[in-house]
């Protein structure tokens, strides 16, 4: 997993990208999440969650990612999934996580 801020005047000087493993599971649900916090409290108001290399997101991953958004939320920051694939989209819609958060498919129609 890579993780880096966005060079000021691409998004915003307050964006953090985090690159996520080809499978979110517990273990890297919890790098993810222990990045998103220190981002957090560096004063990011974006995260970006880059899940291009993202194949599948277990129900674990999903509940750690719930608690980011709430982390981000309670710090009046932004959460953003990038590259997402067509299958964790639907996953994301169905159990609600797009209606706290951005979703952004690999596929513009997403």
């Amino acid at each position: 997993m890579e993780s880096q801020t966005v060079p000021e005047g691409t998004v915003s000087e307050k964006t953090a990208v985090i690159l996520a493993a080809d499978y979110l599971n517990k273990l890297a649900g919890e790098r993810i999440e222990r990045e998103c916090r220190s981002r957090l409290d560096e004063g990011c108001t974006e995260l970006v969650l880059d899940l291009s290399q993202t194949d599948v997101v277990n129900s674990i991953g999903v509940s750690i990612l719930l608690g980011v958004i709430d982390s981000a939320a309670n710090a009046g920051a932004k959460v953003v999934f990038s590259e997402v694939n067509e299958s964790t989209a639907e996953l994301f819609d169905m159990l609600g996580v797009s209606r706290h958060a951005e979703v952004v498919g690999r596929d513009p129609a997403l």
